[in-house]
């Protein structure tokens, strides 16, 4: 929600993610931001532009491609006191740091008996098209959610990822902080100045009364999307953004459920094991309602390379939409028309 009485800019998401590091670098000496391609001349997409430039190199600076001792040396800056934030351009790679964020830095705030903390942010990058296929396209969202200790947070809004990363940096532990690459360019009214953005409170983006659509990062655009081609056939969705991975509210999905009677999840990730198990669980242990759902995601595969595939694979607007009409009308007679997702049309690679 738009704070009041504040100055409102339209800002891109990346210059968004760029607004919350300055103000966190100029606010706090200890912050250090360093990672793959950070001070680049287009800053990681933007996000990074010229901070090596505006606060040193000792402040802002590239690393070699280890992603484990890149993990390493942040978690010990972070036990010595200091904040730091590391960008990994691609998350598939995270896995090669698993042994340092699963088995250090989640459990050194248990382990000390909370004597040490590890204020770290972990910045994953995450995204599809430009046929960047199996290795560099997953985002592995319920992985790190799995492990008590992280925090993870997936922001849709260019306001929402400006609060939650402030959050993040203040935060006393390790927070796996998921960009999506087609999020950047996405335009929205931001706060100039420092507010913060609370983990844990799921959004309600847009009313209705006949189902509820519930996305999560880069879906969240897919399900506001597929609420327009809804409409045309008199369909009212309810759109809700998760926002906070870890730690997870199911509150607001309750309510909107318990009206709607119809939940569709809309997963940016593989559906097997995935969030969207974990919501439906909670909703019936917690609050025992009865109500129809269907889960959309990725198709369990790898991703492939060519485009045609890559639409099979993913989600998309006019697969949400047809389905939540079958969910209502228990009819198959509707094809929605193809909606251009402006996001996807307008990429031209990582680079």
């Amino acid at each position: 929600m738009l704070q009041k009485n504040r100055c409102l800019k339209n800002m891109s998401y990346a210059n968004a993610i760029l607004s919350a590091t300055k103000i966190m670098l100029k606010k706090n000496k200890d912050v250090f931001i360093f990672g793959q391609g950070v001070d680049d001349p287009k800053g990681h997409y933007g996000t990074t532009l010229n901070l090596h430039k505006d606060f040193g190199n000792n402040r802002c600076f590239d690393t070699p491609i280890c992603e484990e001792t890149m993990t390493g040396v942040g978690i010990g800056a972070a036990i010595a006191g200091m904040s730091p934030i590391i960008v990994h351009q691609r998350m598939d790679f995270l896995m090669l740091a698993m042994n340092q964020i699963v088995n250090m830095a989640s459990k050194i705030h248990y382990i000390s008996d909370g004597k040490l903390c590890v204020p770290l942010v972990i910045r994953a990058c995450i995204g599809r098209s430009w046929g960047q296929g199996a290795q560099h396209s997953q985002s592995l969202l319920s992985v790190f959610a799995h492990i008590p200790g992280l925090k993870v947070i997936a922001p849709t809004t260019p306001y929402d990822v400006k609060g939650t990363l402030i959050t993040a940096i203040e935060d006393k532990n390790p927070v796996i902080f998921i960009e999506h690459r087609m999020l950047y360019k996405n335009k929205g009214l931001v706060p100039e100045g420092y507010y913060k953005t609370e983990f844990g409170k799921s959004r309600i983006l847009s009313k209705g009364s006949d189902i509820t659509i519930v996305g999560m990062s880069f879906t969240v655009v897919d399900c506001i999307n597929a609420k327009k081609l809804l409409l045309e056939k008199s369909i009212k969705a309810e759109v809700i953004d998760l926002l906070s991975i870890q730690p997870l509210d199911i509150s607001k999905i309750f309510i909107s459920v318990k009206k709607t009677k119809r939940l569709i999840i809309v997963e940016n990730d593989w559906i097997n094991c995935g969030i969207s198990a974990e919501i439906i669980s909670r909703l019936v242990e917690k609050y025992k309602i009865k109500f129809e759902v269907k889960r959309i995601g990725y198709l369990f595969t790898p991703c492939p390379t060519t485009a045609p595939l890559e639409n099979s694979f993913y989600p998309s607007p006019e697969k949400i939409a047809r389905l939540s009409y079958e969910m209502i009308t228990k009819k198959k007679n509707w094809v929605p028309r193809k909606i251009k997702t402006k996001e996807i049309e307008e990429f031209k690679g990582p680079f």
